[in-house]
């Protein structure tokens, strides 16, 4: 199959420029001015962008939480992500407590093979690992899982002790893995909730406030803390705030290997969503939670001097009407997670782009080319070079959509940017050289994604 994409313009993380591409075997052949080859699809991209497929390397496709399942399957969530111009999701897997590594790891490929429309790679959540399990780390890194998600949050399900964190950073930084962590202090969070609870406080507001920014805040510095002594690098998931971004910049000022992404959900919307009436700001229900307003500009400050270097989605879906509902009379028990891979690029393009806030050479390292080096699919994704994996969105930055959950493809019955207006939007995405989106138009099949065995840590640029 010989594909030729013209007249297009060509933007990675480092260029701009107008010129064709030939597609074959499911790689880029050749970029040149003009190619003539004769080929079995030619698609115009006059006017339009040409740029690297996006890359969410935080999502959580039919993950289990609060009793119930993450709404998006892997077949369609990541129907979603193509629609929103993602080639490539990172999920995660997750250990049961008394169960292996390897054990949690076979069950995620249960769930995702011969599913997904696009690539995918796992990170793996470790909830129980005492020093037998350790060389494990070192296993899973020859397998291809390079990366492991600790929390400090969620005590008695997922969170593990400081000694555990330390341990899995020396293993893994050693040999040449990366620990992702949700950092919050979550022993104190629970003391919060315990206080809210008595008090009879148990609308969805309260979800967001007992869950202060401080104690974000002091969870990145610990888990910094850990890292350096360890002698490793540490990623932090899901930023939210400015004082948990200020231990970032602190730390990154100080040459300490420390990343971070932020999801979109923290540059768009602040807490005024969960004041909204009858139990409508369950729908916003994550964690971190959504915070004050003033906290955007300085999000976007960090994405500007790469003190963050991802923007995730941390995808996780529960239905409104039936699941969320769960929690009506106590906001402990509303499922954490909201809606969100397949709205992200034009998102950021909207907001970052139009918004005069990033440069679209930003936009396309802060989506994809970033999440490439760090979690070792660099230069297979994350840009559009010879040899690369023929992962190419066209995107029409002139268009405009407005988001709603009566259009879009997540299998979820409520948008968390319900009414929004973006301007710019995917048009047509290949994965490895194959059609998946032609003209907003779903042409891709269950399937066609492969699991992506990716290679070692590799920090980006700074």
């Amino acid at each position: 199959m010989r594909t030729v994409i013209r007249n297009g313009r060509i933007v990675t993380a480092v260029d701009d420029y107008n010129a064709d591409i030939l597609i074959e075997d499911g790689r880029v052949a050749m970029i040149a001015k003009s190619i003539d080859f004769e080929a079995d699809k030619v698609i115009d991209a006059k006017g339009r962008l040409v740029i690297p497929g996006g890359i969410d390397p935080h999502t959580h496709m039919e993950l289990p939480f609060g009793g119930t399942f993450a709404s998006d399957t892997f077949e369609t969530g990541t129907r979603a992500a193509a629609h929103g111009g993602t080639t490539t999701i990172i999920d995660f897997a997750v250990q049961g407590k008394g169960e292996s590594l390897n054990q949690a790891l076979d069950n995620w490929h249960a769930k995702a093979e011969g599913k997904t429309s696009v690539d995918y790679g796992f990170h793996l959540i470790c909830t129980d690992l005492p020093d037998e399990r350790l060389p494990e780390l070192k296993s899973l890194i020859n397998q291809g899982v390079s990366s492991f998600k600790l929390f400090m949050a969620y005590p008695g399900v997922f969170l593990v002790d400081d000694g555990t964190i330390y341990n899995a950073m020396r293993v893994a930084g050693d040999a040449g893995g990366l620990i992702c962590m949700h950092a919050e202090n979550g022993v104190i969070i629970n003391q919060i909730i315990k206080h809210a609870l008595a008090e009879g406080k148990t609308a969805p507001k309260y979800h967001a406030l007992t869950r202060p920014t401080l104690a974000e805040a002091e969870g990145v510095h610990r888990a910094i803390a850990i890292a350096e002594m360890a002698d490793s690098p540490v990623y932090i998931v899901h930023l939210s705030c400015d004082d948990a971004l200020q231990e970032v910049t602190r730390a990154r000022d100080k040459g300490i290997p420390a990343y971070a992404e932020t999801c979109p959900q923290y540059l768009f919307l602040d807490y005024s969503v969960y004041e909204k009436p009858d139990f409508e700001g369950a729908k916003w229900v994550m964690t971190p939670p959504i915070r004050e307003k003033h906290n955007q500009d300085k999000l976007w400050r960090g994405l500007q001097y790469n003190d963050l270097q991802v923007i995730s989605t941390d995808h996780c879906p529960f239905c409104f009407k039936d699941q969320k509902q769960l929690g009506r009379d106590d906001f402990t028990k509303i499922p954490n997670g909201g809606p969100g891979v397949e709205h992200r690029m034009s998102l950021v393009y909207n907001g970052g782009v139009v918004g005069g806030r990033i440069s679209v050479n930003r936009f396309v390292e802060i989506t994809s080319t970033n999440a490439a080096k760090i979690f070792g699919l660099f230069p297979r994704k994350g840009t559009i070079a010879v040899g690369s994996d023929a992962d190419i969105v066209i995107f029409d930055p002139n268009e405009e959509q407005t988001i709603s959950a009566k259009s879009h493809h997540m299998n979820v019955d409520y948008s968390c940017y319900e009414g929004v207006t973006v301007r710019g939007v995917t048009k047509t995405v290949l994965s490895r050289g194959e059609l998946v989106i032609e003209e907003g138009n779903y042409v891709g099949k269950a399937g066609h994604g492969q699991f992506l065995k990716r290679g070692l840590f590799n920090s980006p640029r700074g």
